[in-house]
């Protein structure tokens, strides 16, 4: 690769992996709210997105999101079903990207630099989100930029099932009014430290940096 080449890095999750599965072979379970999780698990491996709005989410106590969520439907799982569709989606990947990291069960980086000089990289996003949708029956969104991190941040931007591409030179812009939280890595805890030093925003961490490199 030149070292003039944009780099251009995909982030893709499939949303809500292990419900999505479950949805996938039951579909009498569209459109409910599914906790995996339940049996000898203490607490919520996966939950969908109508649990969310009633304050559900993924490592909760099963204790508290059924008092969140009564009318949940909880199912334990099956990692054989969750392992065979996670590889039916590295397969599909690995015939068409020239470079990629599987991240985790249900979460991929791909490395596409140079591919706009032949077919511009944002449609052949598209197309590989299609390709994996028609052949897995699996919701996918997918975030494009210069490196991980931004994608990464980009694709929690475009759930549910839905794309975003940050162009190079906006990635400050796309950044900035964002809360800490979405940082990848910064967890409850720091977050809460940086909320308590007055650091609510992306932006002020940007711009404490940029002033700490111009006083050096």
């Amino acid at each position: 690769m030149r070292e003039n080449t944009i780099r251009s890095i995909i982030h893709l999750d499939m949303d809500t992996f292990f419900v999505s599965v479950e949805r996938l072979l039951d579909s009498s379970l569209n459109g409910k709210p599914v906790i995996v999780g339940g049996g000898h698990r203490v607490v919520v491996a996966a939950c969908s997105y109508e649990n969310r709005t009633h304050g559900v989410h993924s490592a909760m106590p099963m204790k508290s999101a059924l008092s969140l969520c009564p009318e949940a439907n909880v199912i334990s799982g099956d990692m054989n079903n969750y392992s065979y569709y996670s590889k039916l989606v590295t397969e599909i990947i690995k015939s068409e990207s020239p470079l990629f990291e599987k991240a985790s069960v249900d979460k991929f980086y791909l490395d596409v630099s140079g591919m706009d000089r032949y077919f511009g990289c944002s449609e052949w996003v598209k197309e590989l989100r299609k390709k994996i949708i028609n052949e897995s029956g699996l919701p996918i969104s997918m975030g494009l930029s210069q490196n991980k991190m931004v994608s990464k941040v980009a694709t929690g931007e475009a759930k549910p099932n839905n794309t975003r591409q940050i162009l190079p030179g906006t990635e400050i812009q796309f950044l900035e009014p964002m809360p800490v939280h979405k940082i990848p890595m910064i967890g409850k805890k720091t977050s809460e430290l940086l909320r308590s030093k007055d650091v609510k925003k992306i932006e002020t961490l940007i711009i404490n940096k940029f002033i700490n490199l111009h006083l050096q």
